[in-house]
């Protein structure tokens, strides 16, 4: 399932870097893409995954969902 989720905080590379991490870290979580700019992030995944996990995942890594 692929779903588009607004992330607030992200200022550069390493940014996107450290939520696509978290992200990949979920079980289910097949592919992550963030983008700073966009202040967005894509995500597939293969059931199973709760938002609430997601929203909690990139909390934990320090920055908000929109």
């Amino acid at each position: 399932m692929a779903r588009t989720i607004t992330v607030t905080g992200m200022s550069c590379e390493g940014c996107e870097q450290n939520v696509e991490d978290a992200l990949q870290a979920l079980d289910g979580v097949a592919q992550v893409s963030a983008d700073h700019e966009a202040e967005s992030v894509e995500l597939d995944t293969e059931g199973g995954v709760e938002d609430e996990e997601i929203h909690a995942a990139i909390e934990d890594a320090g920055y908000d969902v929109a």
